[in-house]
């Protein structure tokens, strides 16, 4: 129990590196979604398909090397060696990256449909992130969450600084100040939003230049065959992952009529904030426990500790999924800031939903990758992919967004699934079904009551919640006693 409580210390430190940043991120979609902000819902539904667009890229130039590199270092005893080998790899790869993007602009804002200034500052802010990969996940290895935190946080917070800036007050200081004018150019909205990101992915990669500074550049071409040989999976399943995860919005972009299109995807992609309670738990959770997983497989009995750790999971994650769908309404308000945005709320509970079968498959995954089957990782998400880009095309022509939205619920759902039973073969672990399950189906039963037939009546929802939180306080509380009781 001692080692659940560490993790949870930590995850709850992860949490603060995740939750605070993307609460500071909603911000920017309140800002993003204000009407007199960006000139429309369009032009917000094209910051959205350039952020897809990251999400692909980010995970190409990691590939996989971030997983590699807890797995290596934890199982290594020349840690130097992993360290070394990880960042010179790193730094070789995003400087090829680099030079042959610049040299393809031209060719990659044909085939993204985006203009050549927005590509250019996307070149350059994929490198800046490439390059903090293995530091932030040296932090993570080291068990330095506090210090992984505060440069998080510090990231986000520049960001949305920068974008207040230059989106609210430098047009106002340009028409007084000869200095301010220099900077300030009229119908520059979308290009301001990334010259921020670009700044706080520069301060960054800064704070960080220490991490180059001090390690040993050691390399080993043998250990690094090894470390590429057990990423490409992990890569594989990535580019899966970030086909389900943005690849939505491009499709809408594709299979509508042009001119919808982007009105639906700017609508779509701000209510998708909202679901973005339970990938910020989901997230948090995953960070704290992916080195928990490398650091304990060789305990005594690391499969008991896995299943408890998945029980509470879903507690937490059954209780976000209920009082956000019963809050949505009041949460929508709070963080989308033009109505206009409000037609695609049909899409909150479920994609609260989708995004809680994706934690519960982060936890489930801990089977592949401490057997070191990490081909299975990319088995499922690639299936995962395709049940995505299937469903998109069958069904965006019909329902739109909502369509998207069935989607991806039903790519995470087939991947949670997959994953249990292939676990339960090659690496059993004596999850309890029946709880896990109870946990689940009532959440979902009381969610959809909630906010389909109930929506707006709060004396309802909150009651069923109360209910949901007595019936785990019941069940749950010699665990809740024995997790807090002090050694």
């Amino acid at each position: 129990m001692s080692s659940l409580k560490s993790l949870f210390k930590q995850t709850f430190v992860y949490g603060l590196a995740t939750v605070l940043p993307r609460m500071l991120s909603f911000l920017l979609v309140r800002l993003h979604t204000d009407e007199s902000v960006l000139d429309s819902v369009a032009d917000y539904g094209s910051v959205s398909l350039i952020y897809a667009y990251f999400v692909l890229f980010n995970v190409i130039l990691a590939y996989g090397m971030e997983t590699a590199f807890f797995r290596f270092f934890n199982n290594e005893d020349n840690k130097d060696k992993v360290v070394g080998t990880s960042t010179i790899i790193l730094i070789i790869s995003s400087l090829l990256f680099f030079v042959l993007a610049f040299l393809c602009n031209n060719q990659i804002a044909y085939l993204t449909d985006l203009k050549v200034e927005y590509i250019n500052l996307v070149i350059w802010i994929l490198l800046f992130d490439a390059l903090v990969i293995i530091p932030f996940a040296w932090l993570r290895a080291k068990e330095k969450p506090m210090r992984y935190a505060i440069l998080k946080i510090l990231n986000v917070a520049v960001n949305l600084g920068l974008n207040i800036f230059l989106l609210l007050y430098l047009k106002g200081l340009a028409s007084t100040s000869s200095f301010f004018e220099i900077f300030y150019k009229p119908d520059f909205e979308i290009n301001y939003i990334f010259i921020a990101n670009l700044i706080a992915s520069a301060v960054t990669l800064a704070l960080l230049v220490p991490f180059y500074m001090k390690i040993k550049y050691v390399f080993s071409i043998s250990l690094l065959k090894k470390m590429l040989k057990y990423a490409f999976p992990v890569l594989i399943a990535g580019v899966a992952f970030s086909i389900n995860e943005t690849f939505d919005r491009v499709l809408l972009d594709k299979l509508l009529p042009e001119n919808i299109a982007k009105t639906q995807v700017g609508m779509y992609s701000a209510c998708y904030k909202l679901a973005l309670f339970m990938t910020l738990f989901a997230t948090a959770y995953r960070l704290g426990i992916e080195p928990y997983f490398f650091s304990h497989s060789k305990s005594e009995n690391p499969q008991h500790n896995y299943a408890k750790i998945l029980e509470f999971f879903v507690i937490c994650g059954s209780v976000i999924l209920l009082t956000v769908v019963v809050f949505a309404d009041v949460l929508k308000i709070i963080f989308i800031g033009d109505e206009a945005y409000w037609q695609a709320m049909w899409i909150v509970p479920v994609l609260l939903l989708a995004y809680f079968c994706l934690g519960i498959y982060h936890n489930l995954s801990v089977w592949y990758k401490i057997t070191d089957r990490t081909k299975f990782g990319a088995y499922i998400s690639v299936f995962g992919a395709l049940i995505t880009l299937a469903l998109n095309y069958i069904l965006i022509p019909f329902i739109g967004f909502k369509g998207s939205a069935i989607a991806t619920l039903s790519a995470y759902a087939s991947m949670m699934l997959l994953s249990y039973f292939f676990g339960k073969k090659y690496y059993p672990i004596p999850y309890n079904v029946k709880k896990i399950g109870l946990y689940m189906g009532l959440s979902i039963v009381m969610s959809i009551l909630s906010f389909y037939y109930f929506r707006g009546h709060y004396v309802i929802g909150i009651s069923m919640l109360i209910v949901f939180l007595g019936i785990v306080f019941i069940l749950e509380k010699n665990q809740l006693k024995q997790l807090i009781k002090r050694n």
